[in-house]
């Protein structure tokens, strides 16, 4: 058995894991990030101890927010912890429980998730996106997570997919987390035609009729397609997995999503280009990062 952790910003989530990839027992707790780093690294010590009940465990593997390291261990800047700037958690791990830790990035975790346990199993390349208030990504090959030479792999919500387009954030002009991500759809929504309540609001309003916001999704879903024909033109993967809030109107995205992606790849790479939505959900992080050891 082994314990996989999810930090996140606003949410911490633990969980005992059998070899198998099931959950045995489950705790979490709010992250209240503004107390500083070594009140919730307590917090997540506390909740390994509660799930483990003092049993011994193989390993222990977290899921955090990026940027960080996960050769070193240490996690560098995120915009959702402040405070945390080159902190070593996998040593404050190592210390307390005595054995094996390993830290990734969320979205590489849900990727490895999905991967081997989830709508990816049984493929031997995956990748990975989750299309929420952010877009992240993450690319597994023959089980395991591909990193890149500085751990940025599969950082593709700074992929340009509209040159000098709208600025999010510190993100390039025009990228896809820009364009398409929940924070996207919601703001287009509001800037265009006064629609408050973010995406729930406007895939309501699809449902009942609404053609004005189903054009403002199909644009969304458009920039969302290029990016993925982008990635499907490099790396060629058996599935692409798509996780994350706005996939819980899957009805609604995957088959625009789907036909938008064709029209971008060569006809032989649209016809071997699978897309399907994510299994897992909010065990997605818990059980990726279980998977790390």
């Amino acid at each position: 058995m082994k314990v996989g952790i999810d930090l996140g910003g606003t949410k911490i989530k633990a969980a005992l894991v059998s070899d198998a990839g099931e959950i045995i027992s489950v705790q979490e707790c709010p992250t209240e990030a503004a107390q500083g780093p070594e009140e919730v690294m307590n917090k997540m010590m506390s909740l390994t101890e509660k799930v483990t009940d003092h049993q011994p465990i193989a390993g222990i593997g977290i899921g955090a927010p990026g940027p960080l390291s996960s050769t070193e261990g240490t996690i560098l800047s995120p915009p959702n912890l402040p405070g945390w700037d080159h902190i070593h958690l996998v040593d404050r791990f190592q210390e307390q429980f005595q054995c094996p830790v390993k830290l990734d990035n969320d979205a590489n975790v849900a990727a490895l998730a999905e991967a081997l346990l989830g709508s990816g199993q049984g493929y031997t390349s995956v990748f990975y996106l989750t299309i929420s208030t952010g877009i992240g990504g993450g690319y597994v090959l023959d089980g395991s997570i591909v990193h890149g030479a500085s751990d940025y792999a599969g950082e593709i919500g700074n992929m340009i997919v509209q040159p000098n387009g709208y600025q999010h954030a510190n993100l390039n002009p025009g990228s896809l987390e820009g364009l398409a991500s929940g924070t996207a759809i919601g703001r287009m929504a509001r800037e265009r035609f006064g629609v408050e309540g973010g995406t729930r609001e406007v895939f309501d309003r699809i449902r009942r009729g609404d053609h004005d916001m189903q054009r403002l999704v199909e644009e969304a879903m458009d920039y969302l397609a290029i990016g993925i024909a982008n990635i499907a033109h490099t790396v060629n993967p058996d599935v692409f997995v798509l996780g994350g809030g706005v996939m819980n109107a899957d009805d609604l995205i995957l088959p625009i999503v789907k036909e938008k992606v064709s029209r971008y790849l060569y006809p032989g790479l649209a016809r071997s280009t699978t897309i399907v939505k994510a299994k897992l959900g909010g065990d997605s992080g818990v059980l990726g990062a279980a998977m790390l050891v």
